[in-house]
């Protein structure tokens, strides 16, 4: 078992992601920034590891310590090396996954300067202090956004890398730094995962997608009308190419995605030569947004209602992974079903209908978009 240090590990990809691997056995230091996230998240994580009651050993840390594993989270920005410094020095560590970043690409097109410092000066900053502590094994949160119009379907690996917002350039652009560090020098294990579209929840309910803000992805926009939070659900064209005019997109469960982690973790840990791997993480099967707006009907039993509104600039009908480079290099591929995604996402929601902050859900219904 490994020391692993997580940045953003109270995010939706990093707390499960961080569950994950505490159920491996690892032990884990967290460091958040709680901007976009809460800690919250990680005090349940804990409790679902079975890990004791946590405790605070000085201003900004919190610690659960339990006999095999334990999870440390230091409250700290991946932007100034003194906070990232703080946090590694905690224990040795043996591997990163790199998470903390910002991904909303409406704001990342307001924002730029923001973009390019959080998501790559941030990542240069981590991998500073990990050469300085003597630690080359690294998996990198990135983003099937890198594709842009997809050329074919499925997306393989080898498609052209051609982003269409600050977002997706900041992404490719910690990507390029990656291969530039992997060849500068003997001894750097990397993957680089691109996510298709993570959905769910954890299957307790306890911890979930969590927006601050106004959502921009589909799944959690859903689960806000089921739950009454908003009048009505906005489908972004009817008239696109697919089975029934919506966009199609790859949707993987969260639970599939963090145990894809763990895999891509196995893999470098007992690598014995140097590495950089680029993989999608996927189910290589396309939902539609009609079609996910029908299951997460059956799985929550209330009325959706959604009204269709013209395409928004930058959507492709299709976006669908190809797989098949994962399953080779880690035997992972996804195991999970669209009535799991939507089943555990409404557990989530109803548990939790106003995130992790509490309260119910509203009794007035929001505007209609």
């Amino acid at each position: 078992m490994a020391n692993l240090f997580i940045t953003g590990g109270g995010g939706f990809i990093g707390s499960h992601t961080t569950l994950c691997l505490l159920e491996a056995g690892h032990s884990v230091v967290v460091l958040d920034s709680f901007v976009n996230s809460e800690l919250e998240a990680l005090r349940r994580v804990a409790r679902l590891a079975h890990l004791p009651p946590w405790t605070s050993p000085s201003p900004g840390i919190w610690q659960s310590l339990g006999t095999s594993a334990g999870l440390t989270v230091v409250e700290g920005d991946v932007r100034r090396p003194a906070d990232v410094e703080r946090a590694m020095a905690l224990r040795p560590v043996g591997a990163v996954l790199h998470f903390a970043g910002l991904k909303a690409l409406a704001e990342s097109i307001r924002e730029p300067l923001l973009y390019w410092d959080v998501n790559v000066h941030g990542s240069r900053c981590l991998l500073e202090a990990m050469r300085r502590h003597d630690c080359r094994v690294l998996i990198f949160s990135s983003s099937a956004t890198l594709y842009g119009y997809p050329e074919s379907l499925p997306i393989s690996e080898s498609a052209p890398v051609r982003p269409l917002h600050p977002y997706g350039h900041t992404k490719a652009a910690v990507e390029q730094l990656l291969a530039d560090v992997a060849a500068s020098e003997p001894g750097w294990r990397i993957a680089r995962l691109r996510y298709f579209n993570p959905v769910g929840a954890h299957p307790s309910g306890s911890i979930g997608e969590d927006p601050h803000g106004e959502p921009t992805n589909l799944f959690p926009i859903i689960g806000q009308v089921a739950v009454g939070k908003r009048a009505c659900l906005p489908v972004f064209g009817d008239d696109w190419p697919t089975v029934d005019g919506s966009g199609v997109r790859d949707y993987i469960h969260v639970m599939d995605l963090a145990e894809g982690h763990r895999s891509a973790l196995n893999h470098l840990l007992h690598s014995d030569s140097d590495t950089l791997l680029t993989l999608n993480l996927g189910t290589g099967q396309g939902i539609s947004v009609l079609q996910m707006l029908q299951a997460y009907r059956d799985a929550s039993g209330r009325e959706i209602p959604h009204a269709v509104l013209p395409r928004r600039e930058g959507d492709a009908a299709s976006s669908v992974a190809d797989p098949a480079l994962a399953k080779r290099h880690l035997g992972w591929s996804t195991r999970r079903t669209l009535t799991d995604m939507c089943r555990d996402g409404w557990r989530w929601q109803s548990a939790n209908p106003r995130g992790y902050g509490g309260g119910q859900a509203t009794d007035t219904p929001l505007s209609p978009p």
